[in-house]
């Protein structure tokens, strides 16, 4: 403590001590309302966990060799580079409403040092393709697949190392803080909820955030809410509002998943379009620390 703060007038004491008793109740009113708000944010999700079982080619996996039509290619970029499986989901293990709940639904991207990820348009499928098969040819076999298969690259930038199978479970997920809708509905909600004392609980928007980083997305899911480690690259404008897949880093002893230096990938849709099974306009992105 310095001289001139021994020195200062008693009656600046109190104000201070009040103006801290202020802060700290608000952020303590915070913590408490917190759960309740985010709870309200709730939708349903499709969990995501990998197996170490061998997965067919009709069934849901990442990495590894996804099916593809007698008469068909496997996807290939503008140069006639092959693509990759990144996930392929037998969409009947999902359970969620306006997904197709029969069929196919395959990611692929390029295997190139970005990862097939385009900077000037996320949604131009050259570098990346979404498929969706309604009703596979169950006649089809990995062998075949296989023989359509060009020479791997002698550089290997793929994200996934080896091939997994997936167990999925149903969930309600509350909105992550790296969602671009995650201020205005936290606004929304506490204005709704507390008219009264709203505009002193939003005078940090960061107070609503877990300070565990519990509530940041992460993870593999289908619907639900994203997660980024840098930020959402929609906007208030976008119509890709639904979450159509996302596939986190994933490492323990050795690394199955990894985005650049431990990132996230995620593919969105508009509501719309994925009613009608129409898989042409997706946004897609992966971005790391």
């Amino acid at each position: 403590m310095g001289l001139l703060d021994i020195f200062k007038r008693r009656d600046s004491v109190p104000e201070k001590a009040t103006t801290c008793e202020k802060t700290d109740s608000g952020a303590n009113m915070v913590k408490e309302i917190r759960e309740e708000i985010l709870k309200k944010t709730a939708i349903p999700y499709m969990k995501l966990q990998l197996t170490d079982t061998k997965p067919g080619l009709f069934d849901s996996k990442v990495g590894g060799i996804g099916y593809v039509p007698h008469d068909a290619k496997i996807p290939e970029d503008s140069k006639g580079t092959q693509l990759r499986l990144l996930a392929q989901i037998d969409c009947a293990e999902i359970t969620l409403e306006d997904f197709p709940h029969q069929g196919l639904l395959q990611f692929w991207i390029l295997n190139d040092d970005v990862s097939g990820l385009n900077f000037d348009d996320n949604t131009l499928q050259d570098t990346f393709r979404v498929l969706y098969f309604k009703e596979p040819d169950r006649t089809v076999t990995e062998k075949e697949v296989c023989g359509k298969m060009q020479r791997m690259p002698e550089e290997d930038y793929f994200p996934v190392r080896g091939c997994y199978g997936l167990a999925f479970s149903a969930g309600m997920d509350t909105i992550s803080s790296s969602d671009y809708r995650f201020e205005n509905c936290i606004k929304k909600l506490v204005r709704q909820d507390y008219p009264e004392k709203a505009e002193s609980l939003l005078e940090n928007i960061d107070d609503f955030i877990d300070e565990d980083g519990e509530d940041w997305g992460g993870g593999h899911k289908i619907g639900g809410y994203p997660g980024f480690t840098q930020w959402d690259p929609r906007s208030s404008e976008d119509t890709h509002d639904v979450l159509l897949f996302q596939l986190d880093s994933d490492m323990g002893a050795d690394w199955k998943i990894l985005w650049g230096d431990c990132g996230i990938g995620n593919f969105f849709i508009n509501r719309e379009k994925l009613k009608s099974c129409d898989f042409s306009d997706v946004i897609y992105n992966w971005d790391c620390c």
